[in-house]
């Protein structure tokens, strides 16, 4: 059993490669809900004074959100398609969060006029913006804060700079707005628990400044970036850990939020940390060859059916229907389309992914821990379908 980028795998088996061929219709991923229920738990649990909201963007899928809803877990939205989505599961609005910090007319129209009370904003503009739709808008102000040790940054593109808050507050007080909330986002699949920390401590400066200008703080929206660090690596301390667990992350936080008041209510904003463990992308190699020194193995799902972070060191193990202790080779992937941008597993070492040398067309790959962000980003480019999506 091997990985992509030189990660650590989970336990779920690799496909038998007969039954398949006999069966087999094109790539799919398979949804654990088990899996989903017990990173609820296990979140609540290591952060009990925290309000779940779960970014529905990770992974939308109508069945991920209807056992998220079962769990007790409450939404966070980004536009008009994924707020339609929780109003046809019952999911009351007055409990999802608006947190894209610039939303499009419409998109902010049809979050007012369906009940929507809390929107983000982190400038003037975007504030002016809300009001306009909504004059009794519940806000909270994004702050920025470091984002080191993510993979996937975000602290360049949105959040207010410190020089750039106290106006935003002045603006909010004078004009009697309800700007009664702070956030911060870490950065997706953070690995560095300080950005807590500095985010949490630089929310409760905030604060401060808000109540000297009489605004009213209610709200502590502890963002996202809670990684993926999977359970087996958790549970056996031997084998390599990419990403800090929820537990190690909650000590952390779980000692900056001791000292705030009872009456601020704290959410957060887990995506990748609730379902990316519940995924596997079953595909098939559709041919092999060796280009200079690297072996190849193309595949029949790739960049364009939502596996663009597979360059980066995710942990998302790939395991074949090849015994595990075959002679093993290095394997870069190829995906279908005509696109050279569609090729994933080269790994830290940029020489490929180690499976078995004898991997041939025909045969079985299986992507683990694909449960976030592969299926909400699937195209159908070059005319390949999206994968099928089955929630076990």
């Amino acid at each position: 059993m091997n990985s992509l980028a030189q990660a650590n795998s989970t336990p779920a088996l690799s496909p038998s490669a007969s039954p398949l061929q006999a069966t087999y219709s094109g790539p799919k991923i398979i949804i654990d809900s088990a899996v989903i229920r017990r990173q609820a738990k296990r979140f609540n649990r290591a952060l009990p004074r925290v309000q779940a909201h779960y970014a529905v963007k990770a992974n939308p899928h109508p069945e991920v959100l209807r056992t998220l809803h079962n769990c007790g877990v409450k939404f966070e939205i980004a536009s008009k398609s994924e707020l339609e989505m929780l109003l046809a599961l019952g999911v009351d609005p007055k409990g999802v969060f608006y947190s894209n910090p610039f939303k499009g007319p419409s998109h902010l129209a049809y979050a007012v006029e369906n009940g929507v009370q809390w929107y983000v904003v982190d400038c003037i503009e975007e504030m002016d913006k809300v009001l306009a739709a909504k004059p009794d808008a519940s806000l909270y102000l994004r702050l920025y804060t470091s984002n080191k040790g993510s993979l996937w940054p975000l602290s360049s593109k949105f959040g207010a700079a410190v020089d750039e808050v106290q106006p935003i507050l002045e603006n909010a007080a004078a004009r009697g707005a309800d700007l009664a909330g702070v956030t911060f986002h870490v950065g997706s699949q953070c690995t560095n628990t300080e950005n807590w920390q500095t985010g949490i401590r630089a929310a409760k400066d905030c604060f401060a400044a808000m109540s000297a200008l009489g605004l009213k703080p209610r709200l502590l929206n502890l963002g996202g970036g809670y990684p993926m660090a999977p359970s087996e690596i958790i549970e056996n301390p031997t084998k390599q850990q990419l990403a800090p667990s929820i537990e190690t992350i909650a000590e952390v936080i779980n000692q900056e939020l001791a000292d705030l008041p009872d009456d601020i209510e704290i959410i957060a904003e887990p995506g990748r940390y609730m379902v990316a463990e519940a995924g596997r992308l079953i595909c098939q190699v559709i041919g092999t060859t060796t280009r200079g020194q690297d072996r190849w193995a193309y595949v029949d799902a790739g960049f364009y059916h939502g596996l663009m972070e597979l360059g980066d060191a995710f942990d998302t193990a790939v395991t074949s229907n090849h015994a595990d202790n075959d002679p093993q080779a290095l394997w870069t992937f190829g995906g279908p389309t005509c696109d050279s941008v569609d090729v994933f597993g080269k790994g830290a070492n940029g020489k490929g992914t180690p499976l078995s040398a004898n991997l041939r067309s025909g045969d079985f790959i299986t992507l683990h821990n694909t449960g976030a962000y592969v299926y909400a980003c699937g195209t159908q480019f070059n005319g390949f379908e999206a994968l099928e999506v089955v929630v076990i």
